[in-house]
């Protein structure tokens, strides 16, 4: 019997494998049970309302299901919140830190600003850089950089998470910082005419909102008005208790003080199920002041809050976590003790890259879900302009392959040149090949050229008909950007709001797509790379390279 050796497995009996893989295209070619999977019974679940995988995970081993509360459970109503906070942020720097009056009118843009944005504090530019940590765009103010000053500042600079000299915008609380720092450095060497400290400046404006979060001031305002500043979607509730009909436990874990916390989630889910009369009910463990991404490698201990009081007063140091009661502080390794829950049977859910989604990652083995409010914007832009994004996808093959065609051409024509000059071979047939070979090699060149060209262009228009200033959340030009990069690595699935888990039954099996190295993508398209279709253009398109990952 014909066998053969796996890397690591011993012998595979090759015959058996051949016997499932036929099994496996009978299965494939089952026309009955193609009539059945398209009956109807199925069910579509609209693209930006799916839940997208990194990491394969059986919902049915989780057990313990957690959620950060802002941005996660609590979706707010991003441009009235950003402005909100710019103007206070503002204030706080002309009345605590003596900044001029003038800042006042430096008006707030949401689309100037993104998630995934660095500030290079040395230089007083914006950055969005790829998985690598190369640089594609920058700013300066509200300037977009030359090519020549980006190259000079940032060919050779591979822009680092721990260099103290960049700033990263990860949360959608930061967005208004950024903002407010292009627009300060405008304003200082353009009409001020004065010099400008750029680390200083991104020091202050720092100091100033977090000082606008510390005393309660922004909190105070939204929750004197929470129907304007929180959007209260109604399918959360009922995704909820979905979770907790089929056997899992919830937990709530915030940075949030109680007082806040109380107050949103009171809105979002009191009377919402009849089962649950308080948003309370929902969870079965409730963390506020949680202090992460301190949380998840500290030795905070917890302390019970005193529920009857509105000054988030803690009763006695918690040596045990039970349902109904209200804890703040705390840590990964205790929650673990006294839950009987870790590792791979807890989700936690968040919307933080550091604080909710890379730190848990880092120093635990709970898996992760993280809330991309920005994801269902862009999914709807990428369905608009998919023609486009097609038509990009194989032009860049077509240029590929045209690349490849050019180089070959010219060592082709070289060689002869070479027979020609040696008088090597009968002089009329190397002319005749020289002829042709530089005909093809011109029109070759010719088609490249107009290739390169619209892949420039359209790729331009696709990512800045998204955002005229960074273009695409997910990706830089061709790459992933960091932020991208980001999610994919440390986020085993990705989603744009709770309530999607509504859509996916509590026993799902969330499949990653397989992953493919270029050796093995180069493998599966080299038969269809050299077919043509009859305007020129491969018949097969690769991925698009604006897709989300």
């Amino acid at each position: 019997m014909e066998s053969i050796h796996g890397p690591n497995n011993g012998p595979i009996d090759r015959s058996r494998a051949l016997e499932a893989a036929a099994r496996a295209r009978t299965v494939l070619h089952d026309e009955a049970l193609h009539r059945v999977l398209s009956s109807g019974n199925g069910h579509e679940i609209p693209v930006p309302r799916q839940i997208f995988v990194n990491r394969n995970l059986h919902f049915s081993r989780v057990e313990l299901v957690g959620f950060d509360m802002d941005y996660t459970l609590a979706i707010y109503h991003l441009r009235r919140l950003e402005e909100l906070s710019y103007q206070m942020t503002i204030e706080r720097l002309v009345t605590a830190k003596n900044y001029p009056p003038e800042i006042r009118g430096i008006p707030y843009d949401h689309a100037f600003v993104m998630r995934g944005l660095f500030i290079d504090k040395k230089h007083g530019n914006l950055l969005k850089i790829d998985r690598f940590g190369h640089v594609g765009r920058a700013y300066h103010g509200r300037t977009a950089l030359p090519d020549e000053v980006l190259q000079t500042l940032y060919r050779n600079e591979r822009i680092r998470l721990k260099n103290p000299e960049y700033a990263w915008i990860d949360t959608l609380f930061a967005l208004p910082e950024a903002c407010l720092y292009a627009g300060i450095v405008d304003l200082y060497e353009g009409v001020l005419k004065r010099p400008c400290d750029y680390t200083v400046l991104y020091d202050d404006i720092r100091h100033a909102i977090d000082s606008v979060h510390r005393d309660n001031s922004l909190k105070a305002v939204i929750r004197a008005d929470l129907a304007q500043y929180v959007f209260k979607d109604p399918e959360l509730g009922p995704a909820l208790h979905k979770l907790r009909s089929s056997g899992k436990k919830l937990f709530l874990l915030t940075n949030s003080a109680f007082d806040f916390t109380r107050a949103v989630m009171g809105y979002l889910l009191d009377g919402v199920v009849a089962e649950y009369p308080s948003w309370r009910n929902y969870f079965d463990y409730v963390v506020t002041d949680a202090r992460k991404p301190e949380f998840f490698s500290g030795h905070n201990p917890f302390h019970e809050i005193d529920q009857t009081k509105e000054d988030n007063s803690v009763l006695s140091e918690a040596s045990v976590l039970e349902r109904g009661r209200v804890y703040k502080g705390g840590n990964l390794a205790a929650f673990e003790k006294l839950t009987g829950k870790a590792g791979e049977s807890v989700l936690y859910v968040g919307d933080h890259i550091y604080g909710d989604i890379l730190k848990s990652k880092k120093t635990s083995m709970w898996r992760t879900c993280m809330i991309v409010q920005e994801i269902e914007d862009e999914i709807a832009y990428l369905e608009s302009r998919k023609d486009e994004i097609t038509t990009l996808a194989e032009v860049e093959a077509l240029q590929a392959r045209l690349d490849d065609e050019v180089q070959r051409r010219k060592v082709k024509l070289n060689q002869v040149e070479r027979h020609i000059e040696k008088k090597d071979g009968d002089e009329a047939l190397l002319e005749e090949e020289f002829r042709v070979t530089k005909a093809e090699l011109d029109r070759v060149r010719k088609a490249l050229k107009e290739c390169t060209s619209a892949v420039k262009i359209v790729e331009q228009d696709v990512e800045t008909g998204f955002n005229k200033f960074w273009g695409l959340h997910f990706k830089e030009g061709p790459e992933n950007s960091r932020f991208g990069e980001q999610v994919e690595q440390y986020a085993c699935l990705y989603t744009g709001r709770v309530s999607n888990f509504l859509f996916y039954s509590p026993m799902h099996v969330f499949r990653s797509p397989r992953d493919e190295m270029p050796h093995e993508h180069a493998g599966a398209l080299s038969g269809k790379m050299g077919v043509m279709g009859s305007e020129g253009l491969p018949k097969a398109s690769l991925r698009a390279p604006t897709e989300i990952p």
